[in-house]
């Protein structure tokens, strides 16, 4: 994971609005929950660094559901203007809302799926800017939820979303480094 030194306010504000797709909003604060209590951890650890408030918790008693929560004013008004804020936001929206194939899977896969289909139209159009290829948007099965969008990210570009997106998320860089080795051995 990234040292908070290298992180400019404007990256992670970019990174953040792209992991508050997978986030909720409350009347002064943002809150971006993940099963993983060490991204949630360096989320905090890197707003903080930014000057900025922010804490944890464990979402009940038995959940294994970690939230970090921050003010909504780190956020106001930031728009993705560059191509790095860009990857900044692709980034985190992979980390919130990216779904990679299991270890055990044999070939690595990578998708982005929700209910807001032109979120998703957006998403795909930021990673055509980036050069990364990605599948159609498509429903995977009307009679389950009508309303569910997906796409995957091109096989052949995985390498390359691995290497200019990459991710900060613990397991899912792991994954992405996985998915660099075995192009590298191929």
């Amino acid at each position: 994971m990234k040292s908070s030194n290298d992180i400019q306010p404007d990256d992670l504000r970019s990174y953040l609005l792209g992991a508050m797709h997978d986030g909720t909003t409350r009347r002064w604060t943002l809150r971006i929950s993940q099963r993983e209590e060490e991204y949630v951890i360096f989320l905090k650890s890197l707003i903080l660094a930014k000057g900025r408030r922010a804490w944890t918790y464990r979402e009940g008693l038995s959940r294994n559901l970690y939230v970090v929560e921050f003010a909504k004013r780190f956020l106001e008004g930031h728009r993705i203007r560059t191509r790095r804020e860009t990857i900044h936001y692709v980034r985190g929206y992979f980390d919130a809302e990216g779904s990679v194939a299991s270890p055990r899977a044999s070939n690595p896969y990578l998708y982005f799926g929700q209910k807001d289909r032109l979120d998703l139209e957006e998403l795909r159009s930021f990673l055509g800017e980036l050069n990364v290829r990605c599948g159609i948007i498509h429903n995977p099965s009307r009679r389950v939820d009508p309303e569910y969008w997906r796409f995957f990210v091109s096989h052949d570009s995985l390498a390359r979303f691995a290497t200019v997106v990459g991710s900060w998320h613990p397991r899912k860089a792991v994954w992405l480094s996985g998915v660099l080795n075995r192009v590298r051995q191929t």
